[in-house]
């Protein structure tokens, strides 16, 4: 049994190569130190240099704006715009917060987005995109809407009223629900569109579009003012069925009191229970004379 204690471990020897201190190139350090610091140096200058040059072209003259120049959709005019930018000619055209100009802008309700860039050396660059109305929404007052559903201006006098026109949505519900308001908006868009490519049932024999928000969309007819049910989707097939009998409807819509084209396959014709109250009084009349 071997004795932990009593053995004692052999020397080993050590097969490390015993390096020679070299002696120091002082002289060699001292060259790559002092082209570090020249290169330092040049660099340093030439920063500033560029700083400083950089500092004069801004406070000369050759950089003041002499020019504003609108790149313009046309219904609201060049000098509005320029107006409304606040630009001064004379101030630096590095010292112009150009996104503030762009917000300004904007401040114009036809103004979707006006973007801003300088043109070196004087000049500054605006162009605008304009709302482009496709409806006008009645909430408490009228307002045009575009084609993405937004809201965007109060109507005033001198503003066209020729735009298919959507109700029945509420001003408040519009601000307290603004993604489900601007849904019904689109959807009510779209079914304007469809309305636009018709001939026999188009948007030029509607009155308006109302939002129903059980019901979905109501169109109602511009003789008469007969409600159409169309929901909130499948507009296109809607529209097929309801052209195909509307020619032999329209003599008659006087004495409806809806359509609803809301069941599969079908077209729905609901009459006026006056006009069959109506009716009904008459033919009796007729039997007893």
């Amino acid at each position: 049994m071997l004795d932990l204690k009593s053995h004692k471990p052999k020397k080993v020897k050590q097969n490390k190569r015993k390096q020679e201190l070299q002696p120091r190139d002082w002289r060699q350090l001292f060259h790559r130190l002092l082209r570090v610091a020249l290169f330092a140096g040049s660099a340093a200058l030439v920063v500033a240099g560029v700083l400083l040059g950089g500092q004069l072209l801004r406070e000369s003259d050759y950089f003041t704006v002499r020019e504003v120049r609108v790149v313009a959709q046309g219904r609201v005019s060049e000098q509005e715009i320029a107006g409304a930018s606040d630009v001064r000619f004379g101030v630096s055209i590095f010292d112009l917060d150009l996104n503030l100009i762009g917000r300004k802008i904007e401040e114009n309700p036809w103004i979707a987005r006006a973007e801003v860039v300088r043109s070196l050396p004087d000049e500054v660059v605006i162009t605008v995109t304009e709302h482009q109305p496709r409806a006008i929404v009645q909430l408490d007052y009228l307002y045009y809407v575009n084609a993405s559903g937004e809201v965007f201006k109060l109507l005033e006098g001198g503003d066209q009223l020729d735009y298919p026109i959507i109700t029945g949505i509420d001003r408040q519900f519009l601000l307290d629900h603004p993604v489900e308001g601007k849904g019904w908006l689109r959807q009510a868009l779209a079914l304007v569109e469809r309305l636009q490519e018709r001939r026999r049932f188009g948007l030029a024999d509607v009155s308006e579009i109302q939002v129903d928000l059980e019901d979905g969309l109501v169109v109602h007819t511009r003789e008469h003012g007969v409600p159409v049910l169309f929901g909130a989707d499948a507009f296109d097939d809607k529209l097929d069925r309801l052209e195909r009998i509307y020619a032999e409807l329209k003599p008659r819509l006087t004495a409806l009191h809806y359509i609803d084209l809301n069941v599969a396959d079908r077209v729905i014709v609901k009459v006026d229970p006056k006009y069959a109250a109506e009716r009904n009084g008459k033919l009796g009349r007729k039997g007893m004379s």
